[in-house]
């Protein structure tokens, strides 16, 4: 996935993420772009984990900052799936598509649980 992507027509960008069950996620430029600085961020913090872990540091650095980058994963997904409450309950979704169904969001959201 390119992150910078070009802006769409209306003020959306698409992403082209496709979950297990096969829906697409759509958000404004603003949700995605808090989505794609979270996972940057904590995919920079996951490679200083690395190197804490390659250069011998102590257990408890090591553990501080992994459960840091959990937290930043944990945004980022509640961030898509709130993307797609908010889509749910307007009924209408950036790409004109039907939004989630209320099962699908639920099982979303149990997935980050």
């Amino acid at each position: 996935m390119d992150p910078t992507l070009p802006d769409a027509p209306g003020g959306t960008i698409e992403l082209d993420i496709t979950t297990s069950e096969g829906i697409d996620m759509i958000g404004d430029e603003d949700s995605i772009a808090l989505v794609l600085n979270r996972l940057k961020r904590a995919h920079g913090q996951l490679a200083g984990v690395i190197g804490m872990i390659e250069n011998g540091r102590d257990c408890k650095d090591v553990v501080t900052q992994l459960a840091a980058v959990s937290r930043a994963l944990d945004k980022a997904g509640f961030k898509i799936v709130a993307t797609g409450l908010r889509e749910c309950m307007t009924g209408e979704s950036a790409d004109g598509k039907e939004p989630m169904s209320e099962a699908e969001l639920e099982k979303l959201f149990l997935a980050l649980a």
